[in-house]
């Protein structure tokens, strides 16, 4: 799959023949065995490994702004995207949008089942990888006819960036999202989307949109 990204004053375009999702990347091991466990009750079964990089279909990339999902049980979530092109490695956003009704029966499954919107910028890794723990992850989605604040925090929340890119082999034309932040309010549904990662040091942000078209479940 073709991608075109906006490196500032340049353009990068990427043949991404890898996409993986890294799960299970929270940094507070307790924090993720409670998740685990939580999940073991109502019968989904616990990861193999901690943390855990699924693989899934590149053409679920989109720089669309608007996504389509079966039923009403999906959701999006804010995460870091690491890309690797040219021999270099770049930083940017994207939402692991999953099918929450598929999870109960397959993690691996729900990742598959539904696009991953990404931003159209990438940063240079190599530029801010000094100081990654205070980049801020922002999610806000449309509630009752608002907008509301869906996840709030910095990646010091997710087990550090270049851990996981060693355990993922990643390769030119790979891509890997790289996990989130819990839900303000619990994980639920939403039609719109707004996400933002933000650089503390330079000031700058990448935002996204997104909104989602939900598609009748036919019998």
């Amino acid at each position: 799959m073709d991608v075109a990204f906006s490196l500032g004053t340049s353009r990068l375009s990427v043949t991404i023949h890898s996409v993986i999702v890294a799960g299970w990347t929270g940094r507070n091991n307790d924090a993720v065995q409670h998740h685990i466990d939580e999940l073991a009750a109502l019968g989904i079964a616990p990861p193999s490994q901690v943390p855990l990089h699924y693989r899934v279909s590149n053409e679920l990339l989109t720089q669309s702004d608007t996504i389509e999902v079966l039923g009403e049980g999906s959701s999006g979530e804010v995460e870091p995207l690491l890309v690797q092109a040219d021999g270099k490695l770049y930083f940017g956003l994207a939402s692991d949008h999953t099918d929450r009704d598929l999870e109960r029966h397959s993690v691996a499954a729900s990742k598959q089942a539904c696009a991953k919107p990404i931003a159209d910028t990438l940063w240079d890794f190599d530029e801010i990888k000094d100081h990654l723990d205070d980049m801020t992850l922002k999610c806000w989605i449309e509630e009752g006819g608002r907008e509301v604040l869906y996840q709030d925090g910095t990646l010091a929340s997710i087990r550090p960036l270049t851990e996981l890119y060693d355990g993922a082999e990643m390769v030119d034309g790979s891509a890997m999202l790289c996990g989130t932040l819990p839900a303000i309010g619990g994980v639920r549904p939403a039609q719109k989307y707004r996400m933002e990662v933000g650089d503390p040091t330079s000031g700058k942000t990448i935002a996204m949109t997104y909104d989602v078209r939900t598609l009748p479940i036919i019998a």
